[in-house]
Order: structure tokens, then C-alpha cells, then sequence
């Protein structure tokens, strides 16, 4: 039984006449809504539900812990916030708070850049981390599927045909199963596979998020949430963003595609790159010097390096560089010193 939710207007409504994925106006207010299968509402509903209370509950034992030290300083205070020992980080709205910016934001105040953070780049409740970590983690098989995308988009196509009777049949059957998991949840607006010609077909969403994704959000994506996935690992606690616009004094513009800043260290910056970056370089170089980080500490991420360009580019210029499979370990080295 097909079901929407208007995030309008909050009405819930049965859809018996579109299929799962369509778009259709809400029948209280308008809006445009997408309809998803019952069982797979109710199964996200309940695991938002459950992340949520540990999320209560993980807060309540850090408020108890700054009633009990009340001689701890305001920034050791905001920054606690961001333990996440307990917290699933791939299903948690915990980061998308002022309160988990507030270090970040007092780090660029101290220095006179003005930091604009949007709190719901961080809000793993979504889809967009589960997908972006399932293409980085075998980049190599999908990324042809992600390229073809992102080209469809650019050329304002309404979808594409992916042939896979060159993969063996193992690399087609998982390509062909991201493909129907990102359907199921609403990367694409239509989903059909020619099992004898092994052909997948996809119509693309219009929806302007899921365009940026593919546009190389997914990448920004799978660095945030590898890297907090590290920072976790130490039990250090963290604040973090994504897709930050900074100004400084002269009224120059950036943004920064990933941020990090651990307790009592550094904060880590990450560019990432998933299509051409030579062109970047210097630019990034004279962001670096502008921010005040040393080169270990500011980190372009591309995609399509290889290990031995990787190490070779580091030595030749004033930045780190990764790929995708370098980034962890070179993130976990940093909030280890």
C-alpha cells in the first residue's frame, strides 16, 4: 500500500493509483510529495524513532555531566556535545545542532572569518551518507555509473541506459542491485532491468538534491562520514560541518566542503574533488595560508588518484593529497598526534 507524507502540511494520505517514487501533489495543501512503499516508511519511521531516544538519552547523561563539573569551561562544555560513542552516526540528527557548530564557530571568530554553516548538511536521518559510503567503497566498479549520471544531468537528459554484459556477472549483479537500492530510495524517479540483455534503465529525479549528489555531493558525503567514522573510533570528542561558506575581513567568499575539529587540536580541512582539480591547486594552496593550517592539516580528496599520485602530488605542494581509500588512515593519523 503506497503512502505519502506532505512535509508541508504534515498530512499522511494512502496512494493507490501512483507507484513508489512518483511525485504527487499533497490532497490537503499542494505540495509536491513523494510516495513510498508502507513498509519501508514504517521500517525508516521506527529506526528514526529508536535513534532518536538514544539521542535524548545520550544528551540527558552529558547534561548531568556538565551539572556535575560546573567549573568546566564553555567550550569543553559545547564541545562534549559531540561524543558519540553511543550514537549511530549513519542515522542521527545530533550533529545538526548550533550547539555542535559552536566550537567551529568560535574557532573562526577568534581568527575574524565569518563562518555560515547550514545544520542539516550533517543530518545523517537521510539517505545520503548510506549511499554515498556504498559507491566510495567500491568506487572503482561504480564509478562509471556515477559519471553516466552526473553527464545525463548535465546534458538535461531524462535518464539513461546502462549496459552491463561486459562485467562478469558477479560486478553486474552488484551494480544492478545499487542501482534498484538507490531507486527504492528515490535517487532515481524510475527503475527497469532487461535481465536477458542485462541492461538497466533509470529515469533521473528532478529534484535538486538528488542532482547535487550526483554532482559530486556523494564525495563530500563519504568524506564526512569516513572521517567522523575515525574520529569515533578514538573516543575523541569532535565538532564538525560540511559545505561551510566562511568570509573573511576583505569580504573574499569560500566554502569548505568538510571541517573538523577535534578536542584540544587542529581543525582538519577537506576539499573534495571528483572530477578535475589541477586547476584548483593554487587556489587551495592560498586558502590554506589564509585559514592559518599547516599542510597536514588541509587535505584535497580526488577521487580518481591513484595511490602513487597521491604521494607524489603531497611532496610537491603545500596541501595532502588522498584518494578514497588513503583518507581514513590519514585522518585517523591526524587526530592521533
Amino acid at each position: 500500500m503506497p503512502i505519502y507524507r506532505c512535509n508541508q502540511c504534515s498530512f499522511v494520505s494512502e496512494d493507490l493509483a501512483n507507484p513508489v517514487g512518483s511525485k504527487v501533489p499533497c490532497g490537503r495543501c499542494g505540495q509536491t510529495c513523494t510516495v513510498y512503499g508502507t513498509v519501508f516508511y514504517v521500517e525508516r519511521l521506527v529506526e528514526r524513532y529508536f535513534s532518536s531516544l538514544r539521542e535524548i538519552n545520550i544528551l540527558r547523561e552529558q547534561e548531568k555531566d556538565g551539572l556535575d563539573g560546573e567549573g568546566a569551561s564553555p567550550e569543553v562544555k559545547s564541545e562534549s556535545l559531540t561524543s558519540v560513542a553511543n550514537v549511530d552516526i549513519h542515522n542521527t540528527a545530533l550533529f545538526a545542532t548550533p550547539a555542535q557548530h559552536a566550537p567551529l564557530s568560535s574557532w573562526f571568530s577568534a581568527r575574524k572569518i565569518e563562518a555560515i554553516f547550514d545544520y542539516s548538511n550533517v543530518d545523517t536521518t537521510g539517505f545520503f551518507d548510506d549511499a554515498a559510503r556504498t559507491i566510495g567503497q567500491r568506487y572503482a566498479l561504480f564509478a562509471e555509473l556515477v559519471n553516466r549520471v552526473r553527464f545525463a544531468y548535465r546534458k538535461g537528459h531524462t535518464g539513461l541506459t546502462l549496459e552491463l554484459s561486459d562485467l562478469s556477472q558477479k560486478d553486474a549483479q552488484t551494480v544492478n542491485t545499487l542501482c534498484r537500492q538507490l531507486y527504492s530510495h528515490t535517487f532515481f524517479s524510475r527503475y527497469y532491468y532487461q535481465k536477458p540483455e542485462k541492461i538497466v534503465r533509470l529515469n533521473l529525479q528532478a529534484a535538486t538534491a538528488i542532482r547535487q549528489f550526483f554532482d559530486g555531493g556523494w564525495l563530500e558525503w563519504f568524506t564526512f562520514i569516513e572521517a567522523v567514522d575515525q574520529l569515533k573510533a578514538t573516543s575523541r570528542p569532535f565538532s564538525c560541518a560540511r559545505g561551510v561558506k566562511v568570509k573573511f575581513e576583505n569580504e573574499d567568499l569560500h566554502e569548505l566542503d568538510v571541517l573538523l575539529l577535534p578536542q584540544g587540536q587542529h581543525p582538519i580541512f577537506i576539499e573534495c574533488k571528483s572530477g578535475e582539480f589541477r586547476g584548483d591547486i593554487d587556489k587551495y594552496q592560498r586558502l590554506r595560508k589564509r585559514l592559518g593550517a599547516d599542510r597536514r592539516h588541509f587535505i584535497v580528496c580526488a577521487a580518481d588518484l591513484s595511490d602513487d599520485q597521491a604521494s607524489s602530488l603531497t611532496a610537491m605542494y603545500e596541501l595532502t593529497f588522498v584518494n578514497l581509500l588513503l583518507l581514513p588512515s590519514r585522518v585517523h593519523s591526524l587526530i592521533e598526534t
